[in-house]
């Protein structure tokens, strides 16, 4: 189930003053994240005419299993199916990360499990702000295992939240909320690739309302 949010007084004046009289007829979406649950949140946008996926910001490749083989996330390869172009750094705290970015004219930041802490000067590239993609419905359960968290704490249900973002781990304003019951049996990776299915067309949705 669905839980509208209306942007406060205080968000909409917000959304005026960055997007001025004559917003785009597309727009420009740096995505940031890491995991393969982020993967149809980041298809949905670059499906969607009203937006142009114009860079994906990820981790850097690891080494995985024995022999420690160098491996993309799995962003990097989804990125690289739809012809995104993609950029990895090991921290993008770094001035001459946010300038590189920043050089991209991105409208808006996407974040959806990205896995590193983002600084104000980085959220505050584009002029139409940084949106959140966060599994739980927030307050609650904040941080990086949302999911893992509510099945061991035998939620009933879960859910998504779509949020403004601040430099603050998982702390800005709520635009929208979405439920969806925890199934007996559920595990992580189903929540989190069933509520990113289900969130894709929510999150361009919300975004249009907002910006």
């Amino acid at each position: 189930s669905f839980i509208s949010t209306v942007p406060s007084k205080s968000l909409i004046k917000q959304r005026a003053n960055k997007s001025g009289s004559n917003p785009p007829m597309t727009y420009r979406v740096l995505f940031f994240g890491s995991a393969s649950f982020s993967i149809p949140l980041l298809e949905g946008l670059a499906r969607d005419p009203r937006f142009e996926v114009i860079g994906v910001v990820t981790q850097p490749d690891r080494p995985v299993g024995r022999k420690g083989v160098l491996t993309p996330p799995p962003l990097k390869t989804a990125a690289g199916h739809a012809g995104i172009k993609t950029y990895q750094y090991e921290s993008v705290k770094p001035s001459e990360v946010i300038d590189e970015l920043k050089n991209l004219q991105p409208d808006l930041l996407i974040v959806a499990s990205f896995g590193q802490i983002m600084p104000q000067a980085l959220l505050d590239i584009a002029p139409r702000g940084a949106i959140n993609f966060h599994w739980s419905l927030l307050p609650k359960y904040r941080g990086a295992s949302p999911i893992q968290a509510a099945i061991i704490n035998g939620e009933e249900k879960t859910g998504a939240t779509v949020m403004l973002m601040d430099a603050k781990m998982d702390h800005g304003a709520i635009l929208t909320q979405f439920e969806d019951p925890i199934r007996p049996d559920d595990t992580s990776d189903t929540l989190y690739h069933r509520l990113s299915t289900l969130g894709a067309p929510l999150l361009a949705d919300t975004i249009i309302k907002y910006i």
